[in-house]
């Protein structure tokens, strides 16, 4: 890399964009290291219990359980919680900018694993906003009545958090 060089660049600046670079690619490798180590943890602990959500299909509002989330042939299962909860005048700016982008996302991650989004808000205020946003991918689900968010990280101290887990079906 050191012999590209930008128009009029000094080779003090060279010399410190080259040291950079070399910090990116440890960095790069350590992030590789680690992603070796993720994928190597045993498996986590059973599921506390087959959580009963809400959902909403063609403006009705439904009951699904946790185990139901996951499409027959997936073995794993993503779920993003999101704040936005009754207590919240908005939803989140940041987590909704993130389902902004995931939406695009959903059809290509839904061929190899399952996703949902879970909100503890009233599933009617979560559909309303989700059809502004013009969000059709998503899996959105409402946890108001049960205690996945506090079970799984998405709810701390009363206060909602965001979290993303992944969940891995082993037989039944």
């Amino acid at each position: 890399m050191a012999e590209i060089r930008f128009p009029n660049e000094t080779d003090t600046y060279r010399k410190a964009r080259n040291k950079l670079l070399e910090s990116e690619t440890e960095l790069r490798a350590r992030i590789e290291r680690v992603a070796t180590e993720r994928r190597q943890l045993p498996m986590g602990g059973e599921l506390k219990e087959d959580y009963v959500f809400e959902k909403q299909v063609d403006g009705e509002t439904r009951e699904v359980k946790f185990s139901q989330l996951f499409k027959e042939s997936d073995k794993a299962l993503f779920i993003y919680s999101y704040m936005f909860s009754d207590d919240m005048d908005a939803a989140c700016p940041m987590c909704t900018a993130i389902l902004d982008g995931l939406e695009g996302q959903v059809p290509h991650i839904n061929q190899n694993i399952s996703t949902a989004v879970v909100a503890k808000t009233d599933m009617d205020r979560l559909a309303a906003f989700a059809k502004d946003r013009r969000w059709k991918n998503l899996r959105l689900l409402s946890s108001k009545g049960n205690t996945y968010n506090v079970d799984y990280f998405g709810e701390l101290d009363g206060d909602q958090t965001t979290t993303a887990n992944v969940f891995v079906r082993d037989g039944d």
